[in-house]
């Protein structure tokens, strides 16, 4: 074992370890949307007894990643097209929130990070690369959530971001899906920029409400994120 795995050991339990390394499988696509997740396929994959595989699995359903159905085991989410809808109507409402308290708060140096996301979105787009552009995407709007100062809104808000990634798959692959969700991040960096909290509770607010409406213009596409 390396020294920074060691440290990393050290300062992690490993219960929440495992969590997210089975967030990372799920995430991953090697299980979708309504597969079985096997306790001890777990436990001998990692070298370890099935106690805190069990404690990992406990936590990823209380973050509604994976739901326990008895006497049959634990299974990855199956979101509903309803539920999915429920999702981001609170997440519009959080998102909108963080925009307008970063409004607030936000430093030079911190808009300068912003502008940077957009930037490299920008050139991912160029490049036609999703995977760049999903990944910057992602670090993007938790840089936000995280530097908006609350952070009972940045846990929630994650929370349902990572419920949605079992559903919207890769929406943003289609047409000029990506340049147009791109325009909207540069509009909320310019509101958040401009320290005008009203601006940016709009901005953020319509990306989500938009992200929601370019998904289910490819009803063919709610299925797992893979």
């Amino acid at each position: 074992m390396s020294a920074s795995a060691i440290e990393i050991l050290r300062s992690q339990s490993l219960p929440m370890l495992l969590e997210r390394e089975i967030e990372r499988v799920i995430f991953g696509g090697e299980y979708g949307p309504g597969d079985r997740i096997n306790e001890k396929e777990l436990a001998l994959r990692f070298g370890i007894s099935r106690g805190p595989v069990r404690e990992a699995l406990r936590s990823l359903e209380a973050s509604g990643l994976v739901e326990q159905i008895p006497n049959r085991g634990v299974f990855v989410r199956r979101l509903t097209s309803l539920q999915a809808d429920d999702i981001y109507e609170v997440r519009a409402a959080l998102f909108s929130l963080a925009g307008r308290l970063l409004a607030t708060r936000v430093t030079d140096e911190e808009v300068v990070r912003l502008r940077a996301f957009v930037r490299s979105m920008e050139e991912a787009i160029t490049r036609d690369d999703f995977d760049s552009y999903a990944r910057e995407n992602f670090a993007f709007h938790e840089f936000i959530v995280e530097r908006a100062g609350n952070g009972v809104l940045a846990a929630q808000y994650l929370s349902l971001v990572k419920q949605l990634r079992l559903y919207r798959a890769r929406s943003l692959m289609f047409g000029n899906a990506m340049r147009a969700s791109n325009d909207e991040h540069r509009e909320m960096v310019e509101a958040v920029a401009a320290r005008d909290p009203d601006r940016a509770d709009v901005a953020h607010r319509r990306h989500v409400e938009s992200a929601k409406l370019r998904l289910k213009s490819h009803p063919n596409l709610t299925a797992p994120a893979v």
